[in-house]
């Protein structure tokens, strides 16, 4: 079987996605941020490096707790990031060169500085009241339930002035929206409308499958689990705070306002941040008659994969997805984000070629980390230059070991030179760089043969040049312990060995297109040598 014909595949079916974090890809002002501007003078690099589509996180107008997530107001640019203008000049020149944009958005919760929320916290009686989940105080005078946030504590905090609680998942500078008030609904879906009348692509939808919240607003069962001082959110079973069938409902009316802006050849998708296992995540897909999320994030490399990276877990990882796809959906992989360690920190730099090579080679679209392409790894961040607010509201679990850094440590400054402040900015940004930035840089790895950055460039052409690798069905190959290998439409064999060792596969007769290690071609047959952490694609005769 395969998968779609070149002729009928849409652009998102196989697109490759790159993730841009505005913050820290590149500094255009001087200020020590990044910025839109920033990103458009390096969309060229983007179009050269092969990918497809540009995901830019939040650069919304925010009082920046949590660095845009927390909206202020959906339809403006923070003046940190740019203006309008600077934002319709980059997807103007990204369209030019042939480049997709998708967008980050954040339906689940605003700021509380955002005017929706002044309104509804002025009163009990204000028409917006309802806009936002308000509770009365438990008998005791505590919050209505035992929901947690994310980044710590109760997921409730009191209002004094009107004696209620409003729900936040987050920080408490970020409101819950009420999804069940229809006029919540028409106001999010009219703020997709204004960025789709813009011209972009598609949406990143932050968090999708907490949109919804259990409507009796029951307490959440205890995890028998959870143990003393790990993460807060830990010690509950989470049933009623996310993934319930409403919020389905509503991911089929977002992809409906998105199929009022989809004409052939300017289809627009989106993608949607959810962290379940398989079977809670396909509904989200919809159905064939009436679909819904284009692309739900598979994060399972990352969060089964990381932690236990052998080929026999990548593997079942794998198995276990393709057998859950509904026939008509489109798979996705991601290896990293924002959210999370560095590939390279996480696998190491050999593995971390091995893993680039599955992640081009797999059936689907693809999510690239911005950075993963030279290695790029968890920076240091001293104690006073932690950012992230999820750190700075939590305590390290190890207290004596001093602050978590969070999330900081992905989402240090691109490094573009060896120069001064690796080329990101004219002046001390706003994370540290990473110091290894003078040997690993892009400038450093657009000269060697052998980088990262030339292995990743190189997978993207043969990726597109080879319409099995786009279209092909996926079937596992048989293997000896320690390699991954499948097919691609029965005419391109993948094999990566997980391991230091030296392995041998047999094959049948077939060419070389690339090694990780960039440095064999040519013809083979019968026995393939896999050197220690070498990943190999051959097209079969």
């Amino acid at each position: 079987m395969l998968v779609g014909v070149t002729s009928e595949r849409l652009w998102w079916q196989t697109a490759v996605i790159y993730q841009v974090y505005p913050r820290s890809f590149q500094d255009s002002n001087g200020d020590g941020v990044g910025d839109l501007e920033g990103v458009r003078r390096r969309l060229g690099y983007l179009r050269d490096l092969g990918v497809d589509a540009v995901w830019l996180s939040p650069f919304y107008k925010s009082p920046m707790k949590d660095f845009g997530y927390d909206v202020a107001d959906y339809c403006d640019v923070d003046p940190i990031f740019g203006t309008l203008a600077d934002f319709d000049r980059l997807l103007e020149e990204a369209h030019r060169l042939g480049l997709k944009v998708i967008i980050d958005f954040v339906p689940n919760h605003s700021s509380d500085q955002h005017p929706w929320f002044q309104e509804s916290r002025a009163s009990r009686d204000n028409p917006k009241r309802d806009w936002y989940v308000w509770r009365d105080p438990a008998p005791d005078g505590g919050p209505p339930n035992n929901w947690m946030a994310y980044f710590g504590g109760p997921a409730w905090t009191l209002d004094p002035r009107t004696g209620q609680y409003y729900l936040h998942q987050f920080l408490p500078e970020q409101p819950d929206l009420n999804w069940r008030n229809p006029e919540v609904r028409q106001a999010i879906y009219e703020a997709m409308r204004f960025w789709l009348r813009r011209g972009v692509d598609g949406f990143r939808v932050d968090v999708m499958w907490l949109l919804v919240e259990d409507e009796q607003f029951r307490d959440e069962p205890e995890n028998p689990l959870w143990k003393e001082g790990e993460w807060d959110r830990g010690r509950h079973v989470h049933i009623y705070m996310e993934d319930q069938p409403e919020t389905r409902e509503i991911v089929q009316e977002m992809r409906a306002v998105l199929d009022e802006f989809t004409a052939p050849g300017k289809e627009r998708m989106m993608v949607g941040e959810i962290y379940l296992p398989y079977d809670q995540l396909m509904p989200y897909y919809g159905t064939a008659e009436r679909p819904g999320c284009h692309l739900p994030f598979n994060f399972h490399l990352i969060f089964r994969g990381m932690n236990h990276w052998t080929a026999e877990n990548i593997r079942h990882i794998v198995e276990e997805y393709e057998a859950s796809l509904p026939g008509w959906a489109t798979p996705n992989w991601v290896l990293g984000n924002h959210d999370q360690h560095r590939l390279a920190t996480r696998i190491g730099h050999a593995q971390a070629r091995v893993a680039a090579m599955m992640l081009f080679s797999l059936r689907g679209s693809p999510t690239w980390y911005y950075g993963d392409e030279i290695g790029m790894v968890d920076g240091a961040i001293p104690p006073e230059k932690v950012q992230d607010p999820a750190a700075l509201r939590q305590k390290n679990v190890h207290g004596e070991h001093g602050l978590d850094p969070g999330r900081d440590p992905e989402r240090t400054p691109m490094q573009w030179t060896p120069h001064a402040h690796a080329g990101f900015s004219t002046t001390e940004p706003w994370l540290p760089v990473n110091a290894d930035y003078p040997e690993r840089n892009v400038e450093a790895q657009d000269a060697d043969s052998e980088s990262m950055l030339t292995l990743v460039r190189t997978l993207l052409v043969v990726r597109r040049e080879t319409p099995a690798l786009l279209e092909g069905n996926y079937q596992t190959y048989k293997s000896p312990e320690g390699v991954f290998a499948y097919l691609r439409g029965g005419e391109v064999l993948v094999a990566l060995n997980f391991t230091p060792e030296p392995k041998q596969l047999p094959v049948p007769a077939g060419e070389v297109l690339v090694s990780t290690h960039l440095d064999r071609y040519g013809a083979v047959e019968g026995v393939l040598e896999l050197r220690p952490n070498e990943g190999v694609i051959v097209k079969l005769k």
